[in-house]
């Protein structure tokens, strides 16, 4: 399916070593990479962006035009905005949220009619017709404006500004404004901090099809606690009010509310008593009807998720099903409301793996679409005059996610429409006639192509083969193939794992191992899939390191009874599935038992200090990246979800942190953190800091000025990887 390596090039070609500075100054060795692919809404044009040929960071847009088969820049971010953007504090949180990084076009929106795009640039809007391909400025305020939208029919675009919520009529250029009391810690129509980062919900407001209301969240910021944030720079330290959800306190305060657009009247939704408003909205959604609202309520313990239909014109509402859960509820975004408006398509891990489920619009279950044990990723279309629903799946392999089909409303065998051994992203037509395949392997980089829905290839979007031009090309015969496996934990259960070894070993050489690792839910790091940041793994196997990757219980895409053994005591089940792992590695004959390190960042660096402070005589040496120390320090919604509210689990918090460990400490460890990082603060380190000094134990540290929880910039990344490797090759007698 995917363009494979040129192997007689590859065998030909003149090996080069990497180096830090080639992996971290050079994104062209991952080729091209088109991101934010989408259709437009006729089917006619694949758009997608791209970095700039001179510069990989500003990214413009780009099409393919179905009807002439042929790709063009479609437009030049220059042409709208030149120069420096100034961006506002919440553009900049959204940013980090969404983890948008770059200059130019970052974000687009379609028009429903496919005539129109709507671009966000600077803190203002800027409206692109497609048949005159010229742009006009909508705004141009000193406010700034954010999350815009087009409605549904393409007569208005709707956006916030200073924390209310307003329409632009597109025609006349009148302005309206749907709320109006928006200011301080009052926020219409915006997404909450932990809705953001922990619910992946961007946006606090949605749009009825016939564009005649929109729904909008109203959020009370004044409940939450007020904390002093510092942020530090190479020149300065600036001081933030953040209100931060720690866990164990309170959230905000959250109403819904339905507007009329045409007379700015606001319908409030009764989401229950006071004593019962501790909750979350999830999600919210306009069925086809456009008087019907569904919102999901979840409750604080996130073990309670009820969709809900509000009628806006009687004013009622009813619980169109329940799901619950012992352990914690996950999110998905895989609701879909038939054009029948009779029934709708809805995914549940009831039975311990995320499957589909067809239910009718009053919440009677019609059947359950897939069934088995694996996991449905996500929900990709609906052709529903052929009665065919379209899925991202695990079912052949955990390690690959594919494409499938089967029927909505019978029986029917599940296809396959993705070829096996590459890992495909999606993205599917409205008319389910074609869709865009991001498809890679491990050691083959992303290629996109167009293919029919059956699976038939139409054209390349981005073929990046490996070519004589392709930067990658002169490392390929260096690269090594990663060797995949199985473990079995202690109950029972089924571990991936993945090894990069030196592709040259010596016989009877033993060689130090580096455990890469994250270990916390929601991710999986043991996959067929490109990752550029691979290439350091590559860049410490030609070192004479090997690499190695386990996903341990708690980890995604494995079902729920996978991830369940984590409830309310983290670190302990993880930490025993990586000494599993290690167990592993000292059979080896090629591995060095006395040298075997640990390298993590986020929970992945919560995870280093964990098993260096919790198992010293499996792993000699660590290096921690932006750890989570003390989770009562994180936010509710995360923490909460697995490790419970911390009155009714106190022992549990304490036991989750790595304070009671720390004089565990037996071989070098270095820990290294982002100062302006503000969602794992930098107080988690310092606390750790202290404690370390306290006990008089030596330890290493790296401190990154203005650097956020990722880390970003050729310049930190390089400097960071040196320094991650310097310390392995001191403490590992590397050049002895």
């Amino acid at each position: 399916m995917a363009c494979g390596l040129s192997l007689a090039l590859a065998a030909n070609a003149a090996a080069q070593p990497l180096t830090l500075e080639r992996i971290f100054d050079d994104p062209g060795l991952a080729g091209k990479a088109p991101v934010k692919l989408k259709f437009s809404p006729d089917g006619s044009r694949v758009t997608y962006l791209q970095g700039k040929q001179q510069d990989y960071n500003r990214y413009d847009l780009w099409e393919y035009n179905l009807k002439d088969n042929k790709n063009r820049l479609l437009v030049d971010s220059e042409a709208l905005f030149s120069g420096p953007e100034t961006l506002s504090d919440e553009e900049k949180a959204r940013r980090e949220r969404q983890r948008i990084f770059g200059r130019g076009i970052l974000e687009y929106t379609w028009s429903d009619d496919g005539k129109a795009l709507l671009f966000p640039l600077n803190g203002d809007l800027y409206y692109y017709q497609l048949d005159t391909g010229k742009s006009r400025k909508l705004t141009d305020t000193e406010a700034f404006e954010t999350d815009a939208k087009f409605s549904p029919k393409g007569n208005y675009v709707s956006f916030i500004r200073e924390q209310n919520l307003y329409a632009l009529e597109l025609k006349t250029g009148k302005e309206i404004a749907l709320s109006k009391d928006g200011g301080g810690v009052i926020k219409n129509g915006m997404a909450e901090f932990v809705a953001q980062e922990e619910m992946s919900r961007m946006t606090g407001y949605w749009w009825a099809k016939d564009e005649s209301k929109i729904a909008f969240t109203r959020i009370d910021e004044s409940p939450v606690q007020e904390a002093i944030r510092n942020e530090i720079y190479a020149d300065e330290v600036k001081l933030f009010n953040q209100r931060y959800p720690f866990t164990g306190t309170e959230n905000v305060s959250i109403e819904l509310g339905v507007v009329s657009v045409n007379n700015q009247q606001i319908d409030w939704v009764d989401l229950g008593k006071d004593k019962d408003k501790d909750i979350y909205i999830a999600r919210a959604k306009w069925l086809n009807d456009s008087k019907t609202l569904s919102y999901q309520w979840q409750n604080r313990a996130q073990q309670q998720l009820e969709l809900r239909f509000y009628d806006t014109e009687k004013k009622q509402q009813r619980v169109a099903l329940t799901e619950q859960s012992d352990t914690w509820i996950n999110l998905h975004f895989d609701l879909h409301f038939l054009k029948d408006n009779k029934h709708f398509i809805w995914a549940s891990e009831r039975d311990g793996f995320k499957h589909l489920y067809l239910y009718r619009n009053d919440g009677q279950l019609v059947r359950q679409i897939t069934q088995g044990d694996w996991v449905v990723d996500s929900l990709k279309g609906v052709d529903e005059k052929a009665g065919k629903v379209y899925f991202a799946a695990r079912k052949d392999t955990v390690l690959e996610s594919h494409l499938y089909s089967t029927s909505v409303f019978e029986k029917a065998p599940i296809t396959r429409i993705t070829s096996l051994g590459t890992y495909h992203n999606v993205v599917l037509a409205k008319d389910a006639k074609t869709f865009i395949d991001n498809s890679s392997a491990v050691n083959q980089p992303n290629s996109v192509a167009l293919r029919k829905v059956n699976g038939e290839f139409v054209t390349w979007l981005e073929q990046n083969e490996l070519n004589e031009q392709h930067p990658l090309t002169p490392y390929l015969n260096d690269l090594a193939k990663p060797e995949y496996g199985t473990l079995a934990a202690e109950d029972g259960q089924t571990l991936h794992y993945r090894l990069f070894k030196p592709t040259k070993l010596e016989k009877g050489k033993q060689y130090p191992v580096i455990v890469n690792v994250y270990g916390g839910p929601h991710a999986q790091r043991v996959v067929n899939n490109w990752r550029s940041k691979n290439l350091y793994f590559q860049y410490m196997a030609q070192q004479g390191y090997v690499i190695f990757q386990l996903d341990n219980r708690g980890s995604y895409n494995r079902g729920k009874r996978f991830e369940d053994p984590i409830y309310k005591k983290l670190g302990v089940v993880e930490v025993a599935d990586q000494i599993r792992g290690v167990e592993f590695l000292r059979t080896l004959d090629y591995v060095d038992p006395q040298r075997i390190g640990i390298y993590g960042h986020s929970y992945g660096g919560y995870m280093a200090l964990m098993t260096m402070f919790k198992a010293p005589e499996y792993f000699q040496a660590g290096v921690s990246g932006a750890p989570v120390t003390d989770w009562t320090l994180y936010d509710t919604h995360y923490t909460e979800r697995y490790l419970g509210h911390p009155k009714d689990n106190a022992q549990g918090y304490k036991q989750s942190a790595v304070f009671d460990y720390a004089d565990g400490l037996q071989g070098p460890l270095m820990i290294y953190h982002g100062m302006a990082d503000d969602n794992v603060l930098f107080t988690h380190a310092t606390k750790l800091f202290k404690q370390l000094q306290d006990n008089m134990q030596p330890f290493e540290m790296m401190t990154y000025p203005g650097s956020k929880h990722s880390l970003r910039g050729k310049k930190v990344q390089t400097h960071l990887h040196q320094t991650i490797t310097n310390f392995f090759d001191r403490h590992f007698n590397m050049h002895r």
